[in-house]
């Protein structure tokens, strides 16, 4: 008896051992990872990089990147920020989204009335392509020489071409 239940209290301190080694491990790559997001520094090209694909949300259609006012350096510095925490560059436009709406966004995002951005192009070239063929197939279709067709027509039948035929002979030259 005496020899299980040194196996059942050996069995938790190990059990519990592997626990604590688990925690250690998770805490170590938290740790890890945090001074490795703080290690660089980001550089002005990898703030502007993320820039560039938003608006500033006081000024109209200026992208972030080259918008000289200060809520404009204040959201730059904000972007820097996020990058030197290890945010990417969709959860860094995702929080501007959330917080300025969509129209911060160089990009909308495909969903709702946005996908017209991005189909109502094509459809309306496809519309103008059909209708410049069908316009170009009806061109081919029509008489040549409409003149010759009214040569045909005899003037004694239609007594308004006759009186003009008429008169024309009348005319001195």
């Amino acid at each position: 008896m005496d020899k299980s239940v040194w196996s059942n209290q050996k069995r938790r301190a190990v059990w519990a051992a592997g626990w604590v080694l688990l925690l250690l491990m998770a805490a170590a790559w938290g740790a890890v990872g945090q001074v490795s997001a703080q290690s660089e520094p980001p550089t002005d090209d990898d703030v502007n990089a993320v820039a560039k694909e938003l608006y500033c949300p006081v000024c109209e259609n200026i992208p972030l990147d080259v918008c000289g006012t200060q809520a404009c350096a204040q959201w730059r510095d904000l972007i820097r920020e996020k990058l030197a925490e290890g945010w990417t560059r969709e959860q860094i436009e995702e929080y501007f989204a959330l917080h300025y709406g969509d129209r911060v966004l160089a990009e909308p995002p495909r969903r709702g009335l946005n996908w017209l951005v991005y189909v109502l192009p094509l459809a309306t070239l496809l519309v103008g392509g059909v209708i410049v063929a069908q316009t170009l197939r009806r061109t081919r279709r029509k008489p040549a020489a409409p003149a010759a067709a009214a040569a045909e027509v005899d003037p004694a039948a239609d007594p308004y071409l006759a009186e003009i035929e008429k008169e024309l002979r009348q005319r001195p030259e």
